[in-house]
């Protein structure tokens, strides 16, 4: 067998099989050359092939690390992403940023509102940038949730049913700060999902969602004529 599939093989094998967890650092090219009795140039051939099919992440000076599933969420639907990480296998944890009451108007949510922001987490890595705004007209008890606790969405769709959701999906580069934040580059390119949710006509809450571009797909399934 050519060497180069030797390799990929065999590691994405281990990967495949859970021996190498997402995040887990893979042996160095010089490791792995003297552990296959190859070149180096055969090695990093077949780390980019892996890196091509999504199973590595190569990082400029850090080096290879078994890459992260992205979690796919259906188009339709309001996902909890709290739900959506823990059955990928990996821990979830919410961070809550900034919280207060706006009384102007804001975004598609009618004032007062109560503006929470914060950071979601899959396998202690950053995996999404949210500011929210909640109507408290139509969700009052949302100024006494403890959102450091528990996300705002988890929360949400726990309390309150809603009836009518649209979506905005864009493809961004975030900035600076944004960035940082993801722990991305500045010209990475990220998914902005915006959505607002209605119960019965009136606004319940709208909330912008700034995704790593390698974590997090939304899918669609659909039958023709439908």
């Amino acid at each position: 067998m050519n060497p180069a599939r030797r390799i990929r093989d065999e590691i994405a094998a281990a990967i495949r099989s859970g021996e190498w967890r997402p995040g887990d650092r893979v042996p160095t090219e010089q490791e792995l050359a003297a552990r296959h009795g190859c070149a180096r140039a055969t090695v990093s051939k077949a780390l980019g092939e892996l890196a091509a099919a999504g199973l590595v992440e190569r990082r400029r000076k850090a080096g290879t690390f078994v890459a992260h599933p992205p979690v796919h969420s259906a188009v339709m639907a309001v996902p909890d992403l709290a739900e959506l990480i823990a059955a990928r296998g990996e821990v979830y944890r919410w961070s809550l940023k900034a919280m207060r009451i706006e009384t102007d108007g804001v975004a598609q949510c009618p004032p007062p509102a109560l503006r929470v922001e914060g950071m979601h987490f899959a396998a202690g890595e950053a995996f999404a940038l949210e500011t929210r705004f909640i109507a408290l007209d139509e969700v009052p008890d949302a100024a006494n949730a403890d959102f450091r606790a528990e996300a705002p969405g988890t929360w949400l769709l726990g309390h309150i049913p809603w009836t009518e959701a649209r979506h905005v999906i864009r493809a961004v580069t975030p900035t600076r700060i944004e960035a940082a934040q993801l722990g991305v580059a500045t010209r990475a390119a990220c998914l902005e999902l915006d959505r607002t949710t209605w119960r019965a006509g009136r606004v319940v809450t709208h909330v912008r969602q700034l995704f790593r571009g390698d974590r997090f797909d939304l899918v669609a399934e659909f039958n023709a004529g439908t």
